[in-house]
């Protein structure tokens, strides 16, 4: 009966990947499709935020898709694809984000907070005051509480 459970299961998971790409979308090159595949797996769906347009069932995924397979269709490199969603859509449409100076203080800003946040640690381990003898009007007020302590 397991078996049976388990292999039912797995043909269900088939038939729903097959069925997630419509046959009729795909790109009659297979080059381009497999292009327009990898692509997708880099392109983020803005509804679903942490799932790629491959993985999305959301509507603004499969216009993403269809962009991707316009662009690649009309003859346009992977990068000029990639360039044309982050002008449309901002950088955010990408999985992955290029390093560029714009987002640089996003990557090194946690470093640098903890980064100073040690230095100001060391800084006032450093300047806190040494112990040592005390001075003439501390040993005047111990010997003071000390006499009048004897007296009770």
């Amino acid at each position: 009966m397991r078996t049976l459970a388990r292999l039912l299961a797995a043909a269900c998971a088939v038939l729903c990947m097959a069925a997630a790409s419509d046959p009729a979308e795909r790109l009659p090159d297979p080059a381009q499709e497999a292009r327009a595949r990898a692509l997708f797996q880099e392109v983020r769906c803005l509804v679903c935020q942490n799932e790629s347009i491959d993985d999305s069932d959301a509507e603004l995924a499969a216009d993403l898709r269809a962009i991707v397979r316009q662009e690649v269709d009309a003859g346009r490199s992977d990068a000029d694809v990639r360039r044309f969603l982050t002008d449309r859509y901002g950088e955010y449409v990408l999985l992955k984000p290029q390093f560029t100076w714009a987002n640089a203080a996003l990557w090194f800003a946690p470093f640098l907070i903890v980064l100073g946040g040690a230095v100001l640690l060391v800084g006032r381990w450093r300047n806190r005051p040494v112990e040592g003898e005390l001075s003439q009007a501390e040993s005047d007020a111990l010997a003071r509480l000390a006499r009048d302590d004897g007296q009770v």
